[in-house]
């Protein structure tokens, strides 16, 4: 889980390079600060529709959204939905995970730096970070530290935390950090927290994200018109595997995978823009350190009708079913 500088659209040049000339009807599912809305704006979008599950991020984009007249507009929803919100699109934006302004904000409980509340939830309602730490079972927690998070020690910190709570309720973000520290080594200098990837793990599980990013790639590819541009900007290799795999299995002739029945022949229905995954330079890296793990690819739309979507074929993470552990 990667922090962000606040109001920082991260790799906003080379985003609008890839996408260049910016023009048209253009949709930013994860619109947040709006650093990618005002960017997409000024060069030359027509019009933007702006969407976040996050109430907080329209509320704050009301003292400057009238700026723009009508050419934005701003949506409450899942960017999992987002060819209900607007289709024929010339292009669409996805910037995954936590933003920065909820990361800031300790009360939003995202942060194992700053003491708040155990709450994690971008949308406000629901299961909180809370609720699933202090009611969840040892091996589901265990299951959700390893597949979320890729957390090797996710036994042994599921173990504690099952242990902790039974002493008193874990409701409180440096709780929950000091507990999965104890698990691990200190790190060095220059590693990361030790509770970096637990945090990732339970705030994806939360939130659903992994369900929500699928979705949404198979949206935007009904969403988008032929020529349309889908950019998706990741920031931990999870994400950015199950973007690069949906790539793949749109942008290649295929005649079917071991998911797929062989008979089955699949026109491609993006073109590449990008070859690679591309990641800041050393001017972005000095102006705004938290992009060093983040990843742009931006795929072009062509005629061909959108695909089935297939999760397991996009190396979406899925947590074992009962009876059938790892």
């Amino acid at each position: 889980m990667e922090e962000r500088a606040p109001h920082i659209p991260v790799l906003l040049r080379p985003l609008l390079d890839a996408c260049a000339p910016v023009s048209g009807r253009w949709l930013d599912g994860t619109f947040g600060a709006g650093g990618y809305t005002r960017g997409l704006l000024a060069a030359g979008a027509d019009h933007v529709t702006g969407v976040d599950r996050d109430p907080l991020a329209l509320q704050m984009a009301a003292a400057w959204a009238g700026d723009y007249g009508d050419r934005l507009s701003l949506v409450a929803g899942n960017f999992s939905q987002l060819d209900e919100y607007a289709q024929d699109l010339d292009g669409i934006v996805l910037d995954l995970g936590v933003s920065s302004m909820q990361l800031d904000q300790a009360d939003r409980g995202f942060s194992f730096q700053k003491d708040g509340p155990l709450d994690m939830r971008m949308s406000q309602d629901g299961t909180s970070a809370a609720d699933l730490v202090n009611e969840a079972d040892e091996a589901v927690l265990a299951d959700i530290l390893y597949h979320y998070g890729e957390e090797r020690a996710s036994r042994r910190i599921a173990r504690a935390i099952t242990e902790a709570r039974k002493v008193e309720p874990i409701t409180r973000t440096l709780q929950l950090a000091e507990i999965v520290a104890r698990c691990l080594p200190r790190p060095k200098p220059g590693q990361s927290h030790p509770a970096t990837r637990s945090f990732q793990a339970i705030r994806i599980a939360v939130n659903a994200e992994f369900d929500s990013l699928a979705e949404g790639l198979a949206a935007a590819e009904r969403a988008l018109r032929p020529g349309g541009l889908l950019a998706v900007v990741t920031f931990h290799s999870l994400e950015d595997r199950i973007v690069k795999r949906f790539f793949q299995s749109r942008s290649t002739e295929s005649q079917g995978n071991r998911y797929a029945p062989a008979a089955q022949t699949q026109t491609p229905s993006f073109a590449m823009v990008t070859r690679k995954a591309v990641g800041p330079d050393d001017v972005e890296l000095a102006e705004n350190p938290r992009a060093r793990s983040a990843r742009l690819r931006v795929g072009r739309r062509t005629e061909a009708p959108a695909h089935r979507l297939d999760p397991a074929a996009m190396d979406v993470p899925l947590l074992p079913r009962k009876g059938g552990r790892r």
